[in-house]
């Protein structure tokens, strides 16, 4: 099979879906990789150290799309990809789908077969290719919310950590998952005081044994989110869904009962945002204020730190990448249920129910089209 890897053309993603390590790998099953000029160069790879890892250097995007069986991203296929992408082809990265209607609708039209490393789903319910990025997002969500918390960019100036004889700042982390989890262990490094809210009772009492004295579980109500809203610092949005839209838990008017110079970060913009009064913004311009609290809505967290994140991915990716290649997606899926899982559109069919109920398009099980 012939893999294409992409350089990333969303504004301000700097990673690449495939390190020269990863490149070898995938030649030594008897791939060939096609690189696009320049797309490891933010990561730390220059086309010379992918040349010497086997994959052959490709000019334009047009011809990586042309000349591909698969063709790989890190972030969505953006609008000017697509017309690019052809019947039956391959495409595997990051989609979210359920928030993006307008690439959905263009990915239909393609009829190609396009697999989401977000909804690639194990067993145990954990999501192998979204875990990687969501520890990147979640340490750097409270990074991020300590620096907005900052009197210059609109916060209240608040240090999270505080010092001897001053108390240390709160966070509210919505969601105990992955990004949850490694946001309350970055905050609870910081000394903050942290409350993780949490809907699963088996979660909550994992969390409660890990984490440290200066964190709190406390099971997710509506209540208690208000009660805990009013004292908060920073307060992290990390609930997820696989595959559909993030359910609003935050309304604009419960941020009148925040603190004036509080900050909001929303790591579920990605799937439309958590909060009522969320919309995405970039690392150019990461924040924006509403009633007095400041939102960071940045839809690419990890882009930022592409050198870890790029190397992160790769490790989680490309088992799956080398799977699909060597037994082609049909027998791929047929023989993999977390592959199966991927399907998010496929030969003109929505396959995956999430991003079928969000649009209110209809759903078509990707086993009919196995068979």
């Amino acid at each position: 099979m012939i893999i294409g890897i992409l350089k990333e053309i969303k504004k301000e993603e700097n990673r690449v879906s495939m390190t020269p390590g990863g490149v070898e790998l995938m030649t030594g099953n008897g791939h060939t990789v096609l690189v696009e000029k320049g797309a490891g160069i933010n990561s730390g790879f220059e086309d010379s150290v992918y040349r010497e890892h086997g994959a052959k250097i490709v000019k334009t995007a047009p011809e990586i799309y042309k000349l591909s069986d698969m063709v790989m991203h890190v972030k969505e296929p953006q609008p000017s990809e697509f017309k690019l992408i052809r019947k039956g082809q391959i495409v595997f990265t990051y989609l979210h789908l359920a928030a993006e209607k307008r690439l959905t609708e263009a990915l239909i039209k393609s009829g190609s077969v396009n697999i989401a490393y977000e909804t690639i789903q194990k067993k145990d319910g954990t999501l192998p290719l979204l875990t990687p990025m969501s520890e990147v997002a979640g340490r750097m969500s409270v990074q991020q919310g300590s620096k907005y918390l900052e009197m210059e960019h609109g916060g209240h100036g608040v240090l999270l950590g505080g010092v001897p004889g001053v108390d240390p700042g709160t966070v509210l982390i919505i969601g105990g998952g992955v990004v949850g989890t490694h946001a309350a262990k970055t905050a609870c490094g910081l000394g903050a005081k942290v409350y993780i809210i949490e809907k699963n009772l088996e979660r909550m009492r994992y969390l409660s044994d890990i984490m440290p004295r200066n964190c709190f579980v406390l099971m997710s109500q509506p209540a208690t989110i208000r009660r805990l809203l009013a004292i908060a610092d920073v307060v992290v949005g990390a609930v997820l869904i696989p595959g559909a839209k993030a359910p609003r838990l935050v309304t604009r008017k419960m941020l009148k009962i925040m603190k004036k110079g509080a900050v909001l970060v929303d790591v579920a913009i990605d799937q439309g945002g958590c909060f009522e009064t969320s919309k995405p913004t970039t690392h150019a311009k990461p924040i924006y204020n509403v009633d007095g609290i400041v939102h960071y809505c940045v839809a690419n967290m990890p882009g930022a730190l592409p050198k870890t994140s790029t190397m992160a991915l790769t490790n989680a990716t490309l088992p799956y990448a080398i799977e699909i290649a060597n037994r082609g997606w049909k027998k791929a899926m047929w023989e993999n249920e977390e592959i199966r899982l991927g399907a998010n559109v496929v030969n003109g069919k929505v396959t995956y129910k999430g991003v079928a109920s969000a649009f209110r398009m209809r759903y078509t099980p990707i086993e009919e089209l196995l068979t």
